[in-house]
């Protein structure tokens, strides 16, 4: 415990300058209250106050040291209750970096509920391209990270956040670009623009088995590592991809997006690492819905 006694002994002799009312106000003797101020005063070196028989009063120094220690004690009273905020998750900041194309899905909802639930914690978003994400969060830069999910690793947690289809984009000239929907054997011939399967192995993974299944192997144009960039490159007309149907929201003028008949599903997670300590990441899980 700190030891605040000598200060509210002082301050409760200074606002009644009377020792006996002091001491019934600390609920103590008023011989240990006198002895704690004599103390006091010979550890600070000066008089804080004038005593006679029938008065008591505050010196100049003891004057000043009356707002100083009230001063004081509402600072500390604050770093204790700032503390304990703190350590409940209740206060304080927490970082979080996202690929960028989940700011068009998980991100916004799960940002608007932890803020509502936790006002006083600084919530700090960070976009970042899939690698330095990874790294951030391993390193405890970030307290969290939030895409797809990556390569399954010590130490490294994962939550589900949402799950979407796939569907295709392609050029709004494109041949398939009117239809509703299609089904993966209408793109036997095309070039797909992808993230390198190191980069996004569980979406690389879905294409790639979404393909097969329909006896065909995907045949990759180029590849890239953001989503928005992929969209873009085919609105340039260097080929179609399979993309979240969420990145429908981006708004990219020239494409079109279709539907893909028996869509595989992706999943976006939040990922963290367990040695991560920040008290605000269980409040952030907690705004996580149930599935």
């Amino acid at each position: 415990m700190i030891d605040i006694r000598p200060l509210r002994y002082f301050l409760a002799v200074a606002e009644t300058l009377h020792f006996g009312r002091a001491a019934e106000r600390l609920h103590v003797t008023q011989p240990p209250l006198s002895r704690q101020i004599a103390a006091l005063e010979r550890s600070l070196g000066v008089a804080l106050f004038e005593r006679d028989s029938r008065h008591v009063r505050l010196t100049p120094a003891g004057q000043r040291f009356r707002e100083d220690a009230r001063a004081v004690l509402a600072s500390l009273q604050q770093a204790c209750h700032t503390a304990r905020q703190i350590d409940a998750g209740e206060q304080g900041e927490l970082q979080v970096g996202f690929m960028m194309h989940a700011a068009h899905s998980s991100v916004p909802p799960l940002a608007r509920r932890f803020m509502a639930a936790c006002p006083q914690v600084q919530l700090r978003l960070r976009e970042a391209l899939p690698f330095p994400l990874l790294d951030g969060v391993l390193s405890g830069e970030l307290d969290a990270g939030i895409g797809f999910a990556p390569a399954a690793m010590r130490g490294l947690q994962m939550q589900p956040l949402l799950q979407e289809p796939l569907c295709v984009v392609v050029p709004q000239d494109h041949r398939l670009a009117r239809r509703r929907q299609v089904a993966v054997a209408a793109l036997a011939d095309e070039g797909l623009i992808t993230a390198p399967a190191e980069v996004v192995p569980t979406l690389r993974e879905a294409i790639d088995a979404c393909f097969r299944a329909a006896g065909l192997e995907p045949r990759i144009r180029l590849e890239v590592q953001l989503q928005q960039s992929i969209v873009s490159l085919v609105a340039e007309g260097l080929g179609i991809a399979l993309v979240p149907a969420s990145l429908r929201r981006l708004g990219v003028p020239g494409v079109a997006f279709v539907g893909l008949k028996d869509a595989p599903q992706v999943q976006q997670v939040l990922f963290w690492s367990d040695g991560n300590r920040n008290p605000a990441l269980p409040r952030l899980l907690a705004c996580i819905p149930n599935p």
